[in-house]
């Protein structure tokens, strides 16, 4: 007779970071060892919380900060009970109680409730509008706010409240940051790194006041502003505390259990109760408690080893920390406050905006800040924990780790080399060089294979460089760049998907998704772009722009700048303009407060400064003087660029102006993979740049050379010559089916350079000079095409005809923030 034996029950109070990870090394250690439930108070899987504020800036989804889907619950056959928090613990009887009223029995129960935000106790902080910035919660709030405009007051100069202020800064609010102590992140960072990032923050925009001690937060139910104790007051619709964190304890405290700081626990993570366990930045450890990763990362190896009775003990952990701020790269470690026998050795660039400081006594390194470039924070940080004697690098020391080691000849791959098998790449998810080399080594020949494998360069990306090295120093020849996939949701690449979209018939974004298998059911920001492209291509007049896979300038119908601010340019036809366009433009400048207007590359008026709010009332005014929106935000015809030609020029052999307006006129409104440019040069002296645009004519005097594939770009690259022509009809057909080869053909984000340089010129030529009943098909494709595009997005805004959906509680929340090439 057989006999089944009940495994354990393991219990987990808290979904984050450090409980998931510590049932991941469990599973790691004994897979079948316990059966595991987990408590959320969240509604969602567990998610990287380091990475909220890439989600409030747009620049990634919510899907792309998930650390374990549910299908890892699954696969694992773990229960987890989300949106549920854990209200109360019986010891006595082994339970747990939820807020639903559920009670489940335990043997061993694991508590990780993480840290709670700290509230400054002031008048008015239970105002509507107060809020922290700690979980998806707070950032679709602050994404709500952005939406509404208006002033937001930051209150904090730490890593989370500088975070929230370039989100909302991104998203077109004023902010303001309030910080107590006289430098920005003083836990971090020196006086003097503290300077240069407040003066690099202002320079964009946003306003940071420090030795600015709050007094009271003003408003009746809503928050209206904050007062400071000095008596200034600055207005805000929104105020984001950001000022600290605190263990979260009350659970632990009302089961009995022993708590200082924190939930105090043994080197094994066991607290006052045999049975109850403690892991994270809830726990006090030996009187520390810690709110950075690294700790929590070895805090989990401890307790999960404890689990399978393999003990091995926590001693605790030196940190470092390494992060990126607004995109500035920071890195600290150690004691930098300086003190008896120390010494600094600092390096300072200016120009490159870099600062590194590394103090040290009796020949060892005790603390480090670098500012701009942290690519030796690893290697700093080795040295600091081991103590070693750097006397004979001490020369070249600041300089870092590939020249020091090399004897001033820098070899950045021996360097890496050099490191230590613990030295910590990744940060973000405590991933040593060792195991990130066990998993190259066990196959994985790829940036993607690794961050799969090991999850090294899965977060913030900082540590990518490392990794890449890391990978050429193993496997020299044999690293793999790795298939040309859309993005990490789907095997297909960008031509298989369009081929399909054709071959199937599909309709819409999720239809796609479904057929083709995507990993993530929303997409990311890679591919719902994308996706929304080939749909309105494949089938223009059938298929609906989906507003919400559209990158933020697209979105908003104008450029956003990096002081949360928009330019507006509207449309020049052929670079021509008139006495009451520019009145109008004028007008538009002082009525709004434009602080700069200037003429661009392609002869157009780009109005700088505009708040966000005012976008609609600005394209009213512009629309009404008969201008319309010049697309200098979109995938579209940009602009087209001519010289007065024949016209007016003694040189000029043909109508150039007159042409140009044509194709302006024919060809605005058109989505493409990529922005795209034109112009008409009335001679060969080509005034108009012709031979660098995507598709450029020169005149001559027998008619017109058309040319293709030019960038003025990064690389430049000047254009081929595709055909010429005899008539202006001529080359306005040519250019349609040029047009139209490049809308179906090229890969979402490739100008038409990477295109020709891809498919080869003889392929164009093939197709558009001599297949002619090919020409004129693409040609027809294309101005039918147009009978759908040429609507002024802004004239649809200004009237109050909103397409755009701000749901931001609807599955793909952020809006999407174009990368600069």
């Amino acid at each position: 007779m057989t006999h089944h034996i009940e495994r354990p029950h393991l219990v987990v109070v808290g979904n984050g970071m450090a409980g998931c990870r510590a049932v991941e090394e469990l599973l790691a250690r004994d897979p079948g060892r316990y059966r595991v439930t987990i408590f959320g108070a969240e509604p969602h899987v567990n998610y990287n919380r380091i990475m909220l504020s890439p989600v409030l800036a747009g620049e990634k989804t919510f899907d792309e900060i998930v650390i374990n889907p549910r299908d890892w619950y699954d696969g694992n056959g773990i229960e987890l009970v989300s949106g549920d928090s854990v209200t109360g613990i019986d010891r006595e009887a082994r339970t747990v109680t939820a807020a639903s009223g559920r009670s489940v029995s335990y043997d061993k129960l694991l508590i990780a409730t993480g840290s709670d935000p700290f509230i400054i106790p002031v008048p008015g902080k239970d105002l509507s509008g107060v809020i922290s910035f700690r979980d998806m919660k707070d950032v679709d709030a602050m994404l709500a706010a952005a939406d509404r405009g208006g002033d937001a007051v930051v209150i904090g100069g730490g890593l989370l409240g500088l975070e929230a202020a370039h989100g909302l800064t991104l998203r077109g609010m004023k902010v303001t940051v309030l910080h107590l102590m006289p430098t920005l992140m003083e836990r971090q960072l020196d006086e003097a790194a503290g300077w240069l990032l407040k003066s690099e923050l202002e320079s964009r925009g946003q306003t940071i006041l420090t030795g600015a001690d709050t007094a009271e937060i003003l408003g009746t139910t809503h928050v209206e502003g904050v007062k400071l104790k000095d008596g200034r007051v600055i207005p805000a619709s929104l105020v984001v505390m950001a000022v600290g964190i605190r263990p979260s304890t009350a659970l632990a405290r009302e089961a009995g259990l022993a708590v200082g700081r924190g939930i105090q626990v043994d080197d094994h993570m066991v607290t006052s109760d045999p049975d109850v366990l403690a892991v994270g930045e809830c726990v006090e450890h030996d009187g520390n408690v810690y709110g950075l990763v690294a700790p929590l990362w070895e805090m989990c190896r401890a307790l999960a080893d404890g689990l399978v009775e393999a003990p091995t003990g926590y001693r605790g952990s030196v940190t470092s920390t390494k992060l990126k701020v607004s995109g500035i790269d920071l890195f600290s470690a150690g004691d930098f406050s300086g003190g008896d026998g120390a010494e600094d050795i600092v390096l300072r660039d200016a120009s490159r905006g870099i600062y590194k400081r590394v103090v040290v006594k009796d020949d060892r390194i005790v603390g480090a800040v670098l500012y701009g470039d942290t690519a030796d924070g690893s290697w700093y940080f080795d040295l600091l924990k081991k103590q070693e004697d750097i006397s004979e690098l001490r020369d070249l020391l600041i300089f870092g780790q590939a020249f020091a080691q090399g004897g001033g000849q820098a070899d950045p791959k021996a360097a890496v080399a050099a490191l230590s098998d613990d030295a910590e790449i990744c940060g973000c998810n405590g991933v040593s060089k060792g195991q990130v080399v066990a998993c190259i080594e066990k196959g994985a020949c790829s940036l993607d294979a690794v961050r799969a494998g090991c999850k090294a360069s899965a977060s913030c990306g900082s540590c990518t460089g490392l990794v890449e090295t890391l990978l050429a120093v193993t496997l020299g020849d044999a690293v793999q760049s790795g298939p040309k996939t859309m993005c990490k949701c789907t095997s297909f690449g960008h031509d298989d998907v369009r081929r399909e979209i054709v071959a199937q018939g599909m309709r819409s974004i999720p239809e796609v998704m479904q057929k083709l298998h995507w990993s993530t059911p929303d997409g990311c920001s890679s591919c719902r772009p994308a996706l929304n492209y080939y749909l309105l291509c494949a089938l223009p007049g059938e298929y609906q722009d989906d507003q919400q896979s559209r990158f933020v300038n697209e979105r908003m119908h104008a450029n956003i700048q990096k002081d949360g601010t928009y330019s507006v340019v509207p449309r020049m036809w052929g670079g021509i303009t008139t006495p009451q366009e520019l009145r109008a433009i004028a007008d538009v400048v002082e009525k709004y407060d434009a602080p700069m207007v200037k003429v661009t590359g392609g002869q157009r008026l780009d109005i700088f400064g505009i708040r966000k709010e005012d976008l609609p009332a600005v394209w009213a005014d512009l629309n009404a003087a008969g201008m319309v929106s010049g697309h200098a935000y979109g995938k579209a015809l940009r602009t087209v660029k001519t010289c007065v030609g024949s016209e007016w020029c003694r040189f000029g052999t043909q109508d150039s102006t007159g042409l140009g307006v044509k194709l302006e006129r024919g060809f605005w409104g058109s989505w493409m993979p990529h922005k795209f440019k034109m112009a008409v040069s009335g001679c060969p002296r080509n005034c108009a740049e012709a031979t660098i645009k995507d598709f450029g004519v020169v005149c001559v005097d027998s008619g017109y050379e058309l040319h293709v594939g030019g960038n003025g770009g990064i690389h430049v690259r000047a254009t081929d010559l595709l055909v010429k022509v005899a008539t202006e009809e001529e080359s306005l057909h040519y250019a349609a089916a040029f047009v139209q080869l490049y809308r179906e053909e090229a890969r979402y984000l490739e100008r038409t350079a990477p295109w020709i340089e891809r498919v080869g010129l003889q392929y164009v030529k093939d197709r558009i000079v001599e297949d002619a009943e090919l020409r004129d098909a693409l040609a027809a494709r294309f101005w039918h095409s147009q009978t759908f595009s040429q609507d002024d997005p802004w004239a649809e805004r200004a009237a109050g005809q909103e397409r755009e959906q701000h749901a931001h509680m609807a599955a793909f929340k952020p809006v999407l923030q174009e990368e600069i090439a």
